[in-house]
């Protein structure tokens, strides 16, 4: 396949970025095809610092609890709580979230704030669900929140229930979070009768929360009422997550992760309408394309958190994939020649910013081949995806820590 594709690779950087896009999109969304290889989140941290010093991103949001992440957000907007204390607590996903690379960048997000009004501070965000691999959270954190702050903006006789009903039907969090019944639905509590309850509680919380913004902004603030907001879509995602985990229907498994990555579309239309904001999460988790995945021998497809919230945002949403060529140390070995990696591997550079649209026009009629992966943790880019990535940032060879 000796196809000439120069014209369509750049340097890495955000000036190079912004060309490849017709606006500054209010989210712009970098991917990762694995999780915690240091050579890839540093490249993301030196992008994001561009980006936000020379474009006016004001937001950085990873795929990390967004309930956890408040902590996070409250330590670089104003220095509240230490650094050791944030990096243990504000971060969920902790084998591939707790590691040097996010330290180093919340320290700089928090430099970067030092001395800066309020209106010009760079935010924090997680954009996941109170989720693990194993289990999903008690949503006793997200509603008792979310009443707490009702409780102290509006009258007793207008609040569906006390707090003290909650606490009863909520009971203790060990039954939400019991690890078998992500394989076991027979022990989720999501469709107990006391779950079922709290789901119409949190829907008359969420409403009444709605119908009262005026007051509740003009009496609290409107990052006190954004914050509420956020604990009103986890309690509500959770319950729906919870209900599901319960759930003994084939499609379980697809509801339960496209669940997961509606609460993610939730919370990326957050983080871009408080203003300009950058992403890093999963490559399946941007994209504009349907996801799919492997699990128990069935294939699981789904609309990722990208394309939901893509389909909002039109414009405004940019998509950047990363791929990669080895990642040796995980027996990841050179590319094949004709897959999009392998065209990039045959590139000099160690690492560029593709123009996927570019890239796709000199390859047809021709497509490439996908790439498959012998190890489980890499995500080859998949090159039907060409079309609709604004761009890849190709990195040649992932090196060990």
């Amino acid at each position: 396949m000796a196809i000439d594709i120069k014209d369509a690779v750049h340097a890495v950087d955000a000036a190079t970025v912004m060309k490849l896009l017709p606006t500054r999109p209010r989210l712009l969304a970098l991917g990762e095809p694995t999780h915690g290889e240091a050579t890839l989140l540093d490249l993301r941290n030196e992008l994001f610092r561009h980006l936000v010093e020379h474009e006016g991103y004001r937001t950085i949001a990873l795929e990390s609890d967004c309930t956890k992440g408040l902590l996070v957000d409250d330590y670089v907007t104003s220095g509240s709580g230490t650094l050791g204390d944030v990096m243990a607590h504000g971060f969920s996903h902790t084998w591939f979230n707790d590691c040097a690379a996010n330290r180093e960048l919340v320290q700089w997000m928090r430099a970067f704030n030092d001395g800066r009004p309020a209106s010009d501070r760079l935010r924090f965000a997680g954009i996941d669900g109170p989720l693990e691999m194993t289990e999903a959270a008690s949503p006793r954190e997200a509603l008792t929140a979310l009443h707490f702050y009702l409780s102290h903006q509006v009258g007793a006789d207008l609040l569906p229930c006390t707090e003290a009903t909650l606490d009863r039907l909520l009971g203790a969090d060990d039954v939400w979070t019991e690890p078998a019944a992500m394989t076991d639905p027979a022990r989720s509590f999501g469709r107990s009768a006391e779950a079922k309850e709290l789901r119409l509680l949190a829907d008359d919380l969420v409403a009444l929360f709605e119908e009262q913004t005026p007051q509740l902004i003009a009496a609290s603030s409107w990052d006190a009422w954004d914050r509420a907001r956020l604990y009103g879509r986890t309690a509500t995602g959770l319950l729906r997550y919870h209900s599901w985990m319960a759930d003994t229907s084939p499609n379980r498994m697809t509801r339960l992760v496209a669940l997961r990555d509606r609460m993610m579309a939730e919370n990326l239309a957050a983080v871009a309408e408080r203003g300009p904001g950058l992403v890093h999460a999963h490559n399946a988790h941007l994209q504009r394309d349907r996801s799919a995945m492997r699990m128990g021998g069935a294939r699981l497809e789904w609309w990722s958190a990208g394309a939901l919230v893509g389909a909002r945002l039109g414009r405004d949403y940019a998509f950047l994939a990363t791929a990669v060529g080895t990642i040796s140390h995980q027996g990841v070995e050179a590319p094949p020649p004709a897959s999009v990696e392998g065209l990039l591997y045959a590139q000099p550079q160690d690492r560029c910013l593709v123009d996927a649209p570019a890239l796709a026009a000199s390859l047809a009629p021709t497509p490439p081949t996908p790439r498959v992966s012998p190890w489980f943790g890499y995500a080859p880019f998949d090159p039907a995806h060409l079309a609709t990535t604004d761009g890849i940032v190709f990195v040649r060879d992932v090196v060990a820590d």
